[in-house]
């Protein structure tokens, strides 16, 4: 009786989900695959035969990657940090560390094309102290979509980080310290890996972010191109709607792809979480 009683409580969601969510993505795909009645991978031979386009991937990927990689770099020790606080310095530590999660990425944007432009504060400021003769070009290029999209999902990975962090036992870096080893050995052989559950979980959080996002990129890369702005170029402004399933497939394959790819280094690194 109860297991029905739980059926009948997930079932609006379920169908919810089924009906705006899991239908048109398999419509979207399926329609990839056939083009005036016939079946045909003609849109994946073009889309991997086109120099042009596989530059907009590999620059997607390597732009995603890099965030990444620079999100964990800055969100792991900012994270042990927080984690290691009372609990309320540690609410308010939170509090500034999810800020940019409540304002819109517009602003965000916005704020950044104030800062990285020719004319910006960055340039104004390096070459008023002398550190540059000629205003540097960041802005409309891959560098600004990184720094934005960076400040946009940092706050990710420092929250499953840090959630992760403060449930790990603090006697086992005393056992260690006991034993001989120093404070680093006993980050690096203990902290680091009971956190890999949430470094993977924030890690997956940032890439297929970064992958998929649009707003952050269309403003800060100006004419450079990656697959989300690409996609919207092809549906929207060309109307070529079958190419645009292309490309949604793509970076829906690409999102699977990394998403297990994770999940079995997780399982590597750390074999009994």
């Amino acid at each position: 009786m109860k297991s029905k009683y739980i059926a009948l409580l997930l079932l609006p969601g379920l169908l919810f989900l089924a009906a705006f969510m899991v239908i048109p993505i398999l419509l979207t795909i399926g329609s990839t695959f056939f083009q005036g009645g016939r079946f045909t991978l003609e849109g994946y031979l073009h889309f991997f035969k086109d120099p042009y386009f596989l530059k907009i991937l590999l620059t997607t990927l390597r732009v995603s990657l890099v965030t990444t990689i620079l999100c964990i770099a800055v969100g792991f020790p900012v994270s042990y940090y927080i984690s290691k606080q009372g609990p309320r310095l540690k609410g308010i530590l939170l509090a500034l560390a999810i800020f940019p999660l409540l304002t819109s990425s517009v602003v965000r944007s916005f704020s950044w094309m104030i800062i990285l432009g020719k004319k910006g504060l960055l340039n104004n400021t390096l070459l008023t102290i002398g550190l540059i003769r000629e205003p540097m070009d960041i802005l409309y290029t891959p560098t600004a979509m990184m720094i934005g999209l960076i400040h946009l999902f940092l706050p990710l990975i420092i929250i499953t980080l840090v959630g992760v962090m403060e449930n790990i036992d603090p006697d086992l870096i005393k056992a260690a310290e006991s034993l001989g080893a120093s404070k680093f050995s006993a980050f690096c052989k203990i902290i680091v890996p009971l956190s890999v559950p949430g470094l993977i979980i924030g890690s997956i959080l940032v890439f297929v972010g970064s992958l998929t996002a649009y707003t952050t990129p269309a403003l800060l890369g100006g004419k450079q191109r990656v697959i989300s702005t690409f996609l919207y170029q092809n549906a929207i402004t060309l109307n070529d709607w079958y190419l645009a399933s292309v490309i949604a497939t793509i970076m829906i394959v690409i999102t699977f792809v990394v998403i297990a790819l994770m999940n079995k280094l997780a399982a590597k690194l750390n074999p009994g979480g």
